[in-house]
């Protein structure tokens, strides 16, 4: 399993940096790709879709796409106009469907689109920041940097339970130890790219104590509803939720803690 489990983060880490480096239509299709992966993850664990297709799902997919065309042409301008145009399908086939669905059914259908879709949008948003071909790597090290220092202090150290409900091997110490380690990942990140050393350690602190809230929601939503993974795509380490619950978090307040703290 750890082996398997090593060779998946090696292909996921080569593949974000070719796509992410790549920037533009690269970056923008593979993330779109990704966000439809996981809507379909969603939808299936939240019985948005039953054995087959559906009208609410397509509408949910669609509904990204046009969000994600949009966003790129200017997310200030046209990003709120996708997210009300998809929000306006999702009642169009609810209404001249009914009873067909239920709203147990359409409201978690719209929350796919903005908790994956959108959320997931602003990696491409902050790669096209000032910067930001250096400023979007701050994502992943507090997403993933954060996990990794929390995982191997709560071993050492753990002792008080967090959320033991919901994540029962998540510590208080290792939670403290991820969010300094992020900071100082910040820190020396900074120190390699020219960037300001304090600034950056301040929003990877941040960003990582956010990307831990999204962690323990994506643990809330599989506790709802009695799974332990969202798929098995990623050997290893499950469905692409299972690899991406912090960075959807972390995505958009890298992307506003970047425009605040370093007044892009």
């Amino acid at each position: 399993m750890f082996k398997t489990r090593l060779l998946s983060g090696i292909v996921l880490v080569a593949v974000a940096l070719l796509t992410i480096i790549s920037g533009g239509y690269v970056l923008f299709f593979t993330l779109l790709g990704i966000s439809l992966i996981g809507m379909q993850e969603l939808y299936k664990v939240m019985k948005v879709r039953e054995d087959h297709f559906n009208a609410l799902e397509i509408a949910g997919y669609l509904g990204a796409v046009i969000y994600y065309v949009l966003m790129s042409l200017d997310f200030e301008k046209y990003g709120m106009m996708g997210v009300i145009i998809s929000f306006m399908m999702f009642m169009f086939v609810y209404v001249f469907t009914y009873p067909k669905f239920k709203a147990e059914q359409v409201m978690p259908a719209f929350f796919g689109v903005v908790y994956v879709a959108v959320m997931l949008s602003f990696i491409y948003l902050t790669r096209n920041l000032p910067d930001g071909k250096f400023l979007v790597w701050l994502i992943f090290l507090c997403s993933w940097g954060c996990d990794t220092c929390a995982y191997c202090v709560g071993m050492l150290i753990g002792r008080h339970k967090m959320a033991p409900i919901l994540s029962p091997k998540k510590s208080v110490e290792g939670g403290v130890g991820g969010v300094a380690g992020a900071a100082l990942l910040g820190a020396i990140y900074a120190a390699a790219t020219g960037g300001r050393i304090a600034e950056y350690a301040l929003i990877c602190a941040v960003g990582a104590l956010i990307s831990m809230v999204g962690d323990l929601a994506a643990s809330a939503i599989k506790r709802n509803q009695g799974i332990k993974d969202y798929g098995k795509l990623i050997p290893g380490h499950g469905g692409i939720l299972d690899r991406f619950d912090s960075v959807i978090f972390t995505a958009p307040a890298i992307y506003f803690l970047a425009k605040l703290v370093l007044g892009i």
